[in-house]
């Protein structure tokens, strides 16, 4: 019996062992079998070893999904290194945010995208190299920075100093970057420990095998969108990576490639249940997080895909992937999150941490070997999400953490889970949590506004649209023209869904905070009844 991998570039090496002709990625007209999947890994390793990185040292990722975005991530998990993949759709100054906070050392990107991010990188002090697809422009080379063309770089490493530099499971693999309450990203650490688990833990309830082909439609920054990666290489299956315009390339790609697993959050699976697909479609299962899917979606899915199993799912960043309904139960209860995925455990508790009778709301914890380490450099966040197991075992000296997630949920009689909502402020659109703070933040900074208060309500497609209030500094400003400054330094998922301008300073808390949940009461409705 082959034995568990214990590094999440693993995965493809014993699968370029076992079977290297098997097609493993796919991106356009791209191929590649296990076997040059893994030369790609080791040559992208061999390039960030030649670019000066050293074990522990990040890598930041800042590319649409494609074969190099894929390489640099493995290959720096290779070089005892850790990889931060970034959003490609965050802003400059959010992407040196995030570069500047994990003192990443090197940058993958392309030439555009260097460009771009150029009148900010002076603020990453650390960035010492910088790597290129295509031709380096050496006019976009920041001071200080060496620029290296991806392809010129590539090179065997040295396998002596890969033995060195190999990591162990419980060292930091990745950092993902969520919004937190404080306005700023917070990166989520992640150890190899937690990645292989979670692989392990969705691959097994998925039944993935060799056979599969898994369509990576989300973002590989997303958690649930870098899990389409793992565990299809756990599997030996082929993941085919997708950058999309409209749905109608998402079921296009499923035909041609034969696709059989498909993930997505609720906006874009109302988008693809409406779609007319093909009978006797190839996907064998569709799963679904980031957010509540509609129960109306749900049966039309069914209807669409009668032959695909569909797994309705609830996740943490922190703890990479927590519940899951299984398919015989949507039937019976489809507005339930599941109950803990394999090789987790998940609790509903009071605020002393004691259980909660059946149907009681409490708060979500959830404990195992997904639990991460943390938030990077965040101390103080971290001793409030990440906080003593509920009901250990007083005799055991070194305690074990747990992840209180803020959530609250319900469990039945039964063991099965139900969303009850979030005891903080965070708004969730589409599957990315936001921080009402970071939308004020960027409204400020345009300085067209006094005050700014932004706070999420529901929506039917996008689980929560944001709404922005603003208070003029001048007369004359317009709802449309703040948000077209809005959009220019927003990424599209955060921009608000309405804008509307006031002409008195908003109501304030005991605190002399903005009283969010009182200008919310009032706009909890204005979604209602409009077509998802």
């Amino acid at each position: 019996m082959a034995a568990m991998p214990d590094l999440i570039h693993d995965f493809i090496f014993d699968a370029a062992r076992r079977t290297p002709d098997a097609e493993a990625l796919v991106h356009g007209a791209a191929r590649l079998d296990y076997a040059a999947l893994a030369a790609a890994v080791r040559g992208a390793a061999g390039a960030l070893l030649g670019a000066g990185i050293e074990r522990g040292e990040r890598v930041a990722v800042y590319l649409e999904k494609r074969i190099e975005n894929v390489a640099a991530m493995f290959g720096a998990a290779l070089a005892g290194a850790v990889f931060v993949p970034v959003n490609p759709l965050l802003k400059p100054e959010q992407v040196a945010y995030i570069l500047a906070d994990c003192n990443v050392r090197v940058l993958v990107t392309s030439n555009e995208r260097l460009a771009q991010l150029a009148p900010v990188l002076a603020g990453c002090p650390d960035l010492r190299s910088v790597l290129v697809t295509g031709a380096p422009n050496t006019a976009a080379a920041p001071d200080g920075v060496r620029l290296s063309g991806w392809d010129a770089a590539q090179a065997e490493p040295d396998d002596a100093l890969l033995r060195a530099r190999r990591a162990i499971d419980a060292d930091m693999a990745a950092i993902l970057y969520t919004s937190g309450s404080t306005g700023r990203p917070k990166g989520v650490v992640l150890s190899h420990r937690n990645m292989v688990a979670g692989a392990h833990s969705v691959a097994s309830y998925l039944a993935l095998g060799p056979a599969d082909r898994v369509l990576a439609v989300l973002p590989l920054s997303f958690d649930y969108g870098l899990s389409q990666l793992t565990t299809a290489f756990l599997a030996g299956a082929t993941a085919v990576l997708i950058n999309h315009l409209f749905a109608r390339d998402i079921l296009h790609a499923v035909v041609e490639e034969r696709i059989t697993g498909l993930a997505a959050v609720p906006p874009l699976w109302i988008q693809l249940a409406a779609l007319a697909w093909p009978a006797g479609c190839t996907l064998r299962y569709l799963t679904n997080s980031g957010g509540a899917m509609p129960v109306e979606t749900v049966r039309a899915l069914r209807a669409a895909l009668p032959g695909a199993e569909l797994f309705l799912m609830y996740g943490l960043t922190e703890a990479f992937r927590s519940t899951y309904l299984p398919p015989a139960e949507l039937e019976r209860r489809p507005d339930s999150m599941g109950k803990a995925i394999p090789n987790a455990e998940v609790m509903v508790v009071r605020p002393d941490g004691t259980p909660c009778a059946p149907d009681e709301p409490g708060e979500l914890v959830h404990r195992g070997a997904l639990v991460s380490l943390g938030y990077w450099n965040d101390p103080v966040k971290t001793a409030e999400r990440f906080r003593p197991a509920p009901g250990r075992n007083p005799a055991l000296p070194i305690v074990e953490m747990a992840v209180w997630s803020g959530d609250t949920v319900r469990m039945d009689s039964e063991g099965f889970l139900y969303f009850v909502g979030r005891s903080d402020d965070m708004i969730k659109v589409s599957g990315y949590r936001i921080s009402p703070t970071e939308v004020e933040e960027a409204v400020h900074a345009t300085g067209l506004v006094l005050e700014a208060a932004a706070f999420g309500v529901p929506h039917p497609s996008l689980g929560q649209a944001v709404v922005l209030l603003a208070l003029p500094r001048e007369p004359g400003l317009t709802p449309a023209a703040l948000l077209k400054e809005c959009q220019r330094r927003m990424p599209a998922y955060m921009v608000p869904a309405h804008v509307e301008l006031r002409a008195e300073a908003f109501p304030r808390n005991p605190n002399g905070k903005f009283d969010r949940k009182l200008l919310q009461q009032s706009y909890l409705t204005l979604f209602e009844g409009k077509a998802p």
